[in-house]
């Protein structure tokens, strides 16, 4: 996976906290969810204001940067499996 990094922010990542990308471009984060207790409201951490590119993945990476890869298209189509019909019997 080629990745190309995107803005040097170089946001400390705090444990139980999730960080992403959101859609006006800055770095957000979100308290995660963890057994009965609920996760919390996203709170900004960065303004950085990204435009993001169609069909490229943005992401924290690990020395907190903003850093996207190229999304992966296609694939391996399932394969379609005969339904097997059943008929009432009297």
């Amino acid at each position: 996976m080629a990745t190309k990094k995107v803005a040097k922010v170089g946001v400390k990542k705090e444990k139980g906290f999730l960080y992403f990308v959101d859609k006006q471009g800055d770095i957000s984060s979100a308290k995660m969810a963890r057994g009965d207790k609920k996760g919390g409201a996203p709170k900004k951490v960065a303004k950085v204001g990204i435009k993001r590119e169609v069909g490229y993945l943005y992401f924290i990476d690990k020395q907190g940067d903003i850093s996207c890869a190229k999304m992966v298209r296609g694939g391996t189509k399932k394969k379609k499996t005969a339904k097997k019909t059943t008929k009432k019997r009297k």
